[in-house]
C-alpha cells in the first residue's frame, strides 16, 4: 500500500469553559502527530498492512520527530526535506461543547514535487491512496496528479479522499472530479458529499459519485457507514461502534480509511469492511491524539501481503 499525503503536527487546544473573548481561557493544549495522510498510513502499518508512505517535511527538529514517530510505526517512510518551509502545523480548537475547529498551515507539504515522488513504489501489484488534501492544495496539486498518472499507467488501483469540505469547496467540486479521474475508490463524509453533487441525502450523493468512481464510501459518523457501487442499485449500510471518545480525540475518520481497505482490497464483503472500519474508528476515538497509540503494550503487526488489489 502506498500512501501519498500530508504530514503534520497537530496542537489540540480544549477549553474547558466558553471562550473568553480578547481574554484568556483555562485549556489543555497538547501537541501529537497529524496529517490526514500520515495517519492513514500509521493507521494501516499498526494493523498490518505493509505501508509506504510519501511527503515532505521541514528540516526541522518537528519534522525529524514526526518522521521517527511514522518510522515507529513500522510503515516505510519516503519523506523528501525540505530546505526552506517548516513541517505542517494544525491548530485543533476544541470548545467546552466538543465543537472542533482547525486552522491549518501545510508548510511544507504544499511545496511536495513530482520529482519528490519514488519511482518504485509504483508497479502493478500495488494500491495508492491520495489524501484528497495533497489534490487540493493548489502548490502540490501537481504531484498529486502525476502520482495518479503513474499509477494509472502502471496498473495500481487507486482510492482518494475528499480531504475537508471548506477547502474542497473552494477548489470546486467540477475539478476535483476532473483531477480524481481513473480512482477505483473514493472516501467523503457527509459535507463532503454534499460539496460535490449539492444532495443532502448520503445515499443519493453516493449514488451521484458512482458516475465518477466505481465504488463509493461515505463516513456517516455516529451513524456509521455506507457503500455504493456502479453496478448495484442499492446502498449497503453498517453503523458505528458505541463508543465514549476522548475528550482530544483527532482523526477518526482517517481510521475509518485504514480499516476499510485492507479488508476491501482483500475482497471482503463491503458491509464487512465497513464493519472494520468502525471498529478502527472507534479505537481512534479511544486515545488523544490522531495516531495509534503504542503506549499501551500494543504490537505492530508487520508482513501483510503486498499485491492486494480493488476489484
Amino acid at each position: 500500500m502506498v500512501v501519498i499525503g500530508d504530514l503534520m503536527t497537530d496542537a489540540v487546544a480544549r477549553a474547558f469553559h466558553p471562550l473568553a473573548r480578547g481574554s484568556d481561557t483555562p485549556a489543555s493544549v497538547i501537541m501529537y502527530g497529524g496529517g490526514s495522510g500520515a495517519n492513514i498510513a500509521s493507521w494501516l502499518a499498526v494493523e498490518g498492512t505493509e505501508t509506504t508512505f510519501v511527503g515532505r517535511r521541514g528540516s526541522d527538529i518537528t519534522g525529524r520527530t514526526r518522521e521517527m514517530e511514522l518510522m515507529g510505526y513500522g510503515l516505510d517512510s519516503r519523506m523528501v526535506m525540505d530546505p526552506e518551509r517548516s513541517t505542517g502545523t494544525c491548530v485543533v480548537m476544541i470548545t467546552h461543547r466538543g465543537d472542533r475547529t482547525m486552522l491549518s498551515d501545510p508548510g511544507a507539504n504544499a511545496r511536495l514535487q513530482p520529482e519528490d515522488l519514488p519511482r518504485d513504489v509504483f508497479g502493478p501489484d500495488g494500491h495508492l491512496h491520495v489524501s484528497g488534501y495533497t489534490l487540493i492544495n493548489s502548490d502540490s496539486r501537481r504531484a498529486a496528479r502525476v502520482a495518479l498518472r503513474m499509477a494509472r499507467e502502471s496498473g495500481m488501483s487507486i482510492s482518494v479522499d475528499g480531504g475537508s469540505h471548506a477547502p474542497l469547496e473552494r477548489a470546486g467540486a467540477e475539478n476535483f472530479l476532473d483531477w480524481t479521474q481513473g480512482a477505483r475508490l473514493l472516501f467523503v463524509n457527509v459535507d463532503q458529499a454534499r460539496v460535490l453533487t449539492g444532495r443532502d441525502d448520503a445515499e443519493a450523493a453516493a449514488k451521484v459519485l458512482t458516475a465518477w468512481f466505481p465504488n463509493v464510501v461515505i463516513k456517516l459518523g455516529e451513524e456509521g457507514g455506507l457503500w455504493a457501487s456502479k453496478t448495484r442499485e442499492d446502498c449497503v449500510r453498517a453503523p458505528a461502534e458505541p463508543v465514549d471518545p476522548s475528550p482530544g480525540s483527532v482523526g477518526a475518520g482517517d481510521a475509518f480509511i485504514a480499516g476499510f481497505l485492507p479488508a476491501w482490497l482483500t475482497g471482503r464483503h463491503p458491509k464487512e469492511a465497513l464493519g472494520r472500519a468502525s471498529r478502527l474508528a472507534a479505537r481512534a476515538l479511544h486515545q488523544p491524539g490522531a495516531r495509534p497509540d503504542l503506549g499501551e503494550g500494543q504490537p505492530v503487526r508487520r508482513g501483510a501481503p503486498r499485491g492486494q488489489r480493488l476489484r
